[in-house]
């Protein structure tokens, strides 16, 4: 993923930073508890698309 674009990206629900998970290809957000997908490098930042953390993944 661009490093540029990861800088600039925020939560669009919390507006809070995200972690770059590189394995599963997605950008974490630990406030709001969602995983935004990143699909052809290009994330995908739509609450309505993200996975919802459990408490165990947003404690790692």
């Amino acid at each position: 993923m661009n490093k540029k674009l990861f800088d600039i990206l925020v939560c669009p629900v919390t507006k809070g930073p995200l972690i770059y998970d590189k394995n599963n290809k997605e950008l974490i957000s630990k406030s709001s508890r969602l995983a935004y997908p990143i699909e052809n490098d290009i994330p995908v930042m739509l609450p309505e698309k993200a996975r919802k953390l459990s408490l165990e993944e947003v404690e790692k």
